[in-house]
């Protein structure tokens, strides 16, 4: 094998090659490194700018302060107040018991809160402050704050609650705040501002539903800091936008007064100005405080509250359903009318209406009644034989029209709408034919029936004007122009006398208005909540609360110029005349003489063991009694 000679040349040439290969690659690595530099100096400017912002500038976020709803004269339903609160921030606990155990002796919290705070800081994912108490004394503020190098994760701030000053009357109308949970923290797309100690969100009523305009943008405190995080300082601060002030329609003092005479009762009321369809009042009770939801409810608290056979959780103004007895009468008098009933023709009550196999019954023997006398005496057998001629048919139509069955444009995403059935709603739902004894029972409000007690003061305020009157909550709303029932006038007068009659010497006696020159015209009803044996009728107070039937009233004021009218519906209150009647009696009397309205729920408040707040406290005590707890703080009961 030869071997090659290398020659000086031949190196020469394979020097240069290198050379040329080398320098090739030097020029390429350096044109890339230009490129780069050049991409990063221009191109990526503002961003690596606003890198470098923030790694010399921290936002120490600022949240917005919520939105107050304000009643229809500006007096405040939901504000916000100053306070002092401490958070826990979970991913940076070292000791947890430890921890909390060091805050119940600062705080002094009771055993239902230790136990709550627990509880949460075991189910939070890391990102989502827990909450250890909110308006927290100066004195016990200031004790964290000098202490917290010692307690890692706890974080004490200085910020505002949410407040209701009238406390559990209005819980139903509002609703309550609190901390976003994990799904809230998702559905909204990671929201920083959910993050920030202190920061609630609507979760029930108004406070859910109006989220958008009450929330308000976050702002900010800018500082400067060094790369070790050492504060240098403070920059211009970026403010925060309060939320928007909300206006109702609704009169908080009326409001108020209702609810407090509902009393111990499980009821809602509903007062319309029918000019313009303006709630004015809308109190379901009982009800809870939503001061101490903005707080954090405990879980014993929580249980007190579910397990109540009232049902303080619920809203019975628009949620709960119920048959709407005899307060369906004026409009299926209305409806027979129509249908070219004669007035003045009677029917011969004598107590019982037998049908096939089964007697359907009437409270009294009236004998011969007409319209008139059937409407102010409420007699079921008139409208038994007169409703079983029409067809339910022609009556469904006429009382829709009045209200019954109605969904209206509220703020609330709770609201039920109820039934009002005929022959064809009947095979939908059911896949059976209409039954004449279908036709008897709707006719006095029983049987498929369903309303609201909002949909029992719309009706009255459609009898009262002859107009179709929608009820408005949010002052901004525009309010809906009141189209003409398809009514004859002369029908419309004629219900809206008898009516009268039904105040003036019928079977609400006991809601004649104690105002001279103002008479009130209304309805009583008495609805079953079940087939009540022959042992049972006439004894509505014999049977358990829960199989007593409702006692409902719809009214409105003046007679001759109607300006108010108004609905309530008692759970399982017993005859509408002695429960429901003087509760619209008293609320409506408040509009006129507040004097007089307000000596008689002081009467009425001490009969039944105090005001509201008194009487919930007595309540709490004595569950908490009963259920082996020790008692509340003073500042808690």
């Amino acid at each position: 094998m030869k071997h090659m000679r290398i020659t000086v040349a031949h190196q020469s040439i394979t020097f240069s090659r290198r050379m040329m290969l080398l320098g090739g690659a030097q020029a390429a690595v350096g044109g890339l490194l230009v490129g780069r530099m050049g991409w990063l100096a221009i191109a990526q400017n503002e961003k690596y700018q606003l890198l470098s912002e923030s790694n010399r500038v921290q936002l120490i976020p600022v949240p917005p302060r919520r939105g107050w709803i304000i009643d229809r004269n500006g007096r405040p339903i939901a504000i916000n107040k100053a306070s002092f609160r401490v958070d826990l921030i979970p991913q940076q606990i070292l000791d947890g018991p430890k921890i909390i155990a060091e805050l119940q002796r600062l705080l002094s919290l009771p055993p239902d809160e230790v136990e709550r705070i627990t509880r949460e800081l075991s189910q939070s994912r890391g990102f989502q402050p827990v909450s250890v108490a909110d308006n927290v004394d100066y004195e016990q503020y200031a004790a964290i704050t000098v202490r917290l190098p010692d307690l890692p994760g706890v974080a004490a701030s200085r910020g505002f609650t949410r407040f209701y000053p009238a406390g559990p009357a209005v819980g139903q109308l509002v609703g309550y705040v609190g901390a976003a949970s994990a799904t809230e923290y998702e559905k909204e797309n990671k929201n920083p501002l959910l993050l920030i100690p202190g920061v609630k969100i609507g979760k029930e009523g108004l406070e859910k539903t109006l989220e958008p305009v009450l929330r308000g943008e976050p702002g900010g405190q800018r500082v400067e800091v060094t790369a070790r995080g050492k504060l240098v300082k403070e920059l211009e601060p970026k403010p925060d936008r309060s939320g928007g002030t909300v206006q109702l329609t609704i009169d908080s003092e009326l409001h108020e007064y209702a609810a407090r005479r509902i009393g111990d009762q499980s009821c809602s009321v509903v007062v319309l100005d029918v000019t313009n369809g303006d709630i004015l009042a809308m109190p379901s009770m009982p009800s809870f405080d939503p001061n101490n939801f903005s707080d954090g409810i405990s879980k014993n608290e929580w249980r007190m509250l579910s397990g109540d056979d009232h049902l303080p959780l619920v809203d019975k103004a628009l949620e709960s359903l119920y048959p709407s007895g005899s307060t369906i009468k004026p409009s299926m008098a209305m409806a027979l009318l129509n249908a070219g009933i004669d007035r003045t023709e009677r029917v011969n009550c004598t107590g019982s209406y037998p049908l096939g196999n089964h007697v359907f019954h009437c409270d009294k023997r009236h004998g011969p009644v007409d319209m008139t006398r059937a409407i102010e005496q409420s007699c079921d057998i008139y409208f038994y034989e007169m409703c079983r001629r029409v067809g339910a048919e022609k009556l469904a139509p006429m009382v829709r029209s009045m209200g019954f069955g109605e969904k209206f444009d509220l703020p609330f995403d709770n609201q039920r709408y109820g039934t009002i059935p005929d022959p064809d709603w009947m095979m939908r739902k059911y896949h059976r034919q209409w039954q004449t004894y279908d036709t008897i029972n709707m006719s006095i409000g029983q049987g498929m029936v369903l309303i609201n007690p909002m949909q029992l003061a719309v009706m009255a305020s459609r009898l009262a004007t002859g107009k179709r009157v929608m009820p408005r909550l949010l002052k901004s709303k525009p309010v809906v122009p009141q189209q003409q029932l398809a009514v004859d006038a002369d029908h419309l007068n004629f219900i809206r006398t008898a009516m009268a009659g039904v105040v003036d010497h019928g079977t609400a006696a006991a809601a004649k208005l104690p105002l001279p020159g103002i008479q009130m015209a209304g309805k009583t009803g008495t609805a079953q909540t079940h087939n009540l044996s022959s042992s049972e009728r006439g004894d509505y107070t014999a049977a358990l609360w829960k199989l007593r039937d409702h006692s409902l009233f719809m009214g409105f004021v003046p007679f001759d110029n109607p300006r108010y009218a108004a609905g309530a519906i008692v759970e399982h209150g017993g005859f509408g005349a002695a429960v429901a009647a003087p509760l619209i009696r008293d609320t409506l009397t408040f509009l006129y003489d507040r004097k007089k309205a307000i000596a008689s729920l002081q009467a009425f408040e001490q009969s039944i063991g105090g005001t509201l707040i008194e009487r919930m406290q007595h309540k709490t005590a004595a569950w908490r009694s009963a259920n082996g707890l020790p008692p509340l703080p003073a500042e808690k009961a």
